[in-house]
């Protein structure tokens, strides 16, 4: 396996990576604020679960298959582009509903709940080809097939890059979800807040839509 050297010089760049803003970290960000705590966390172990997915495709060769083929690739990211356009037109048209809700004196909807935001966490980002093409970019530049088995070396790799990311993305959930916290006596501000986490959730899905395939 790899030496301690080169795990730690992976380890740092991938931390470098992690906290560098993203429509990962966005996307958490975005469900917290509409959703609270509980689903930004939720949601950050659901998209580590899809990055996982990634990079056991990327160490058994399936990835490449996709990134190869444009039709794959178009697929793919269309799907996770539609599912991310759904789940931000929902958000934002669910925090227009309660806040009509609340003025009529109605029963607002209930919070799609930690399991669900779970769901949708790996949906969102096992369906994104992007991350795919990251983990195919990045992990190979420190793997060395003198020291062993690559697929296995690439798992582990990938492995620690997903953790990184989960973790940052967990703290960005606590710091999103003091910001709601701060709000509470705001209910217009949180209404907006929901509405700019769907509108957010709807940008991201845009930008996934327009993605072109990395050339190979």
């Amino acid at each position: 396996m790899l030496d301690t050297t080169q795990l730690a010089l992976f380890t740092a760049a991938a931390l470098i990576l992690a906290i560098t803003p993203g429509p990962g970290i966005f996307y958490v960000a975005a469900r917290t604020l509409a959703g609270g705590r509980a689903e930004g966390v939720a949601s950050s172990f659901g998209t580590g679960l899809g990055g996982m997915a990634h990079v056991l495709a990327g160490s058994l060769g399936v990835s490449a298959i996709v990134l190869a083929s444009a039709e794959l690739f178009t697929v793919l990211k269309l799907l996770g582009a539609a599912y991310l356009v759904w789940i931000g037109f929902r958000t934002f048209q669910v925090a227009r509903r309660d806040a009509l809700a609340a003025l009529a004196g109605d029963q607002t909807a209930p919070p799609v709940g930690a399991r669900r935001a779970f769901q949708e966490g790996v949906l969102v980002e096992a369906l994104n080809p992007k991350t795919a093409a990251f983990f195919l970019a990045f992990v190979p530049q420190f793997v060395d097939p003198a020291v062993g088995n690559v697929a296995l070396q690439f798992a582990v790799l990938g492995f620690v890059s997903v953790a990184l990311n989960t973790l940052v993305d967990i703290v960005v959930a606590f710091a999103a979800s003091g910001i709601r916290a701060g709000a509470t006596a705001r209910p217009n501000l949180i209404r907006r807040l929901r509405e700019g986490s769907g509108a957010a959730m709807v940008a991201l899905g845009i930008g996934l839509a327009f993605a072109s395939r990395p050339s190979s």
